[in-house]
């Protein structure tokens, strides 16, 4: 696997979403990134996992990504094709998401 995608969905221990990055839309966040992965035929190399708090609720919905140890914080849905052409893609940074 070369890269891997946690996106912060406020899931508690009990299971239930109640944070700052469930209210934001990270829940969609995530489905665009499955299905980004998906459309451009990379399972086996990008996989995308749903957590829990980051503890970075005022930047949220938080995204990281592994092994780069890359923040991004204020993502959105449509956010999710930039980070896939420029980061997964080309291995730049977005810079106006990253904290």
């Amino acid at each position: 696997m070369k890269h891997h995608i946690f996106v912060c969905t406020s899931c508690r221990l009990n299971g239930t979403q109640k944070g700052f990055c469930c209210t934001k839309g990270s829940a969609e966040i995530v489905r665009k990134f499955q299905d980004e992965i998906e459309e451009r035929e990379l399972e086996g190399e990008v996989t995308v996992t749903n957590t829990g708090c980051f503890s970075r609720c005022k930047k949220g919905p938080i995204v990281v990504i592994y092994p780069d140890s890359v923040w991004y914080g204020g993502v959105k849905a449509d956010d999710v094709a930039t980070i896939m052409d420029r980061h997964i893609k080309n291995g730049k940074i977005v810079e106006e998401l990253r904290i």
